[in-house]
């Protein structure tokens, strides 16, 4: 398996609206996509991380060149204060428990 972590920095008083507006995105995901993790910060309510996974490296570039994805990174933008921080990597260990 392989991802990225990616921190993010809201536009303040965005991170809200970020999440309904990408809860009303979902519905397409890639179907090499494994998962998918939203976190905030309790330190800093404009800041967020996420966790992306795929199967494989290959699945996580093709993913990154699908124009839907660039569409939805766009949209993403417009509640950002700056780009992303990107940390890609293969997963070397993993462990879902209910």
């Amino acid at each position: 398996m392989y991802g990225t972590v990616a921190k993010f920095t809201f536009k303040p008083g965005m991170q809200k609206p970020f999440m309904a507006a990408m809860d009303a995105e979902q519905g397409d995901p890639d179907p090499e996509s494994v998962a998918v993790f939203g976190f905030t910060s309790d330190e800093d309510p404009d800041i967020g991380y996420m966790v992306a996974v795929f199967k494989s490296k290959e699945a996580y570039r093709n993913n990154a060149d699908r124009p839907e994805t660039n569409a939805r990174f766009e949209r993403m933008m417009e509640f950002m204060a700056s780009e992303p921080e990107w940390h890609d990597g293969e997963v070397v260990y993993s462990e879902i428990n209910g």
